[in-house]
């Protein structure tokens, strides 16, 4: 399948490289599945969510672990059952990021910490989980 990607241009993605979100994102539900791309670099920092059915939507998203960040939290039945998870270790977890201002570069990175991806690899069925207190607030600096 081709992609038109405005960060990436026209790709060329394998069916079974996509990532089905079956109730979409909260605020783009008509986006049900994305490409995971990243930039050519042996072990990239951040990923992009690019959407099949928008191109226009794409969000920044990275493992909180790269990031030192180790949370826990729970999925219902309902939500297991949404993505077909089994067993934890088949699930990655990602955070979306955002900037405060995306025309400019040096505006701080913040993962938004309550509402995590969860990616089922095996299905390649994902959700995003809203927890509704954390209790913090987390800002990515870049160590230029």
């Amino acid at each position: 399948m081709q992609i038109d990607s405005p960060k990436f241009g026209r790709i060329e993605v394998a069916d079974d490289k996509l990532i089905t979100f079956p109730a979409g994102l909260p605020g783009f539900e008509e986006c049900r599945r994305f490409a995971l791309l990243h930039p050519d670099a042996a072990q990239p920092r951040v990923f992009y969510l690019q959407s099949v059915e928008q191109p226009d939507v794409a969000f920044s998203i990275a493992s909180p672990d790269q990031f030192g960040l180790h949370y826990e939290f729970s999925l219902s039945d309902a939500e297991l059952a949404a993505i077909g998870l089994q067993r934890a270790e088949d699930a990655a977890v990602m955070v979306i990021l955002r900037r405060d201002d995306p025309d400019n570069a040096a505006s701080p990175l913040r993962a938004i910490l309550t509402a995590p991806l969860v990616i089922n690899l095996g299905s390649q069925m994902g959700l995003q989980k809203t927890i509704a207190n954390i209790g913090c607030d987390i800002t990515l600096r870049s160590a230029d």
